[in-house]
């Protein structure tokens, strides 16, 4: 069984008078441990796909099925509870708390879910370990640079062990050599099954996915695999 199964998705937004077709009946299928890059202008409806893979949003029309469950029709807090068990989020801005250490950023998913303290320590141990930042753990976000600050984002995605890593312009805000190391680090998880999605508008960094999906004015432009 797929891991995603989005079948003839459309998504339209009423602007004033006027309708929004930010997507328009797409169909796509991703296995378990792709790693996929979906790519596109601004506009393109590459953004409202995300929202829609990462459940932050709800089709107007279509099917969603996500790791086995119809997600198309779920309200908000059946949304965000597949959203915690299901999808790990890395966002250009990092989104760290500028008092906690990297170690504490890492923990909080695990908090919310009720995890007891001396397995959640563990757990998010491990997973600064697994982004290369393990003499970094006391250390809180103005003390890093911008890459180690990501890494600390991108254990905070993975502490869960979500079917999903989703990166938005991971990144954006990142000099190129930085961005690489990020990419890199992707491709390390990839390598050990996780399934990664990124929405990039940069043809660089999309060439970094093993498969690159294209969107334009709402429809699915092109899917291509490209060799390992």
């Amino acid at each position: 069984m797929s891991l995603i199964h989005l079948e003839k998705i459309s998504r339209r937004y009423q602007m004033g008078g006027e309708i929004i077709h930010a997507l328009r009946e797409v169909t796509v299928t991703v296995e378990r441990g792709e790693y996929l890059a979906i790519m596109g202008p601004s506009g393109s409806g590459k953004s409202t796909l995300m929202n829609l893979i990462g459940c932050l949003d709800t089709p107007t029309s279509g099917t969603y099925i996500l790791n086995g469950t119809n997600v198309s029709d779920m309200d908000d807090n059946q949304l965000a509870e597949v959203r915690n068990r299901e999808i790990g989020f890395v966002f250009q801005t990092f989104n760290l708390l500028p008092r906690a250490n990297a170690l504490h950023n890492v923990e909080l998913p695990l908090i919310y879910s009720g995890m007891p303290a001396a397995e959640r320590r563990a757990v998010a141990i491990e997973a600064i370990h697994c982004v290369g930042l393990g003499d970094r753990m006391t250390h809180k976000p103005n003390e890093m640079s911008g890459g180690q600050r990501q890494r600390v984002a991108i254990a905070r995605a993975l502490v869960n062990k979500p079917s999903i890593l989703l990166a938005d312009e991971p990144t954006g805000n990142l000099d190129s050599k930085t961005g690489e190391e990020i990419m890199a680090l992707f491709e390390q998880l990839a390598s050990r099954g996780n399934t990664i999605i990124v929405v990039t508008h940069e043809e660089d960094i999309a060439r970094h996915a093993r498969r690159i999906v294209r969107i334009r004015d709402g429809l699915i432009a092109s899917d291509e695999r490209r060799a390992r």
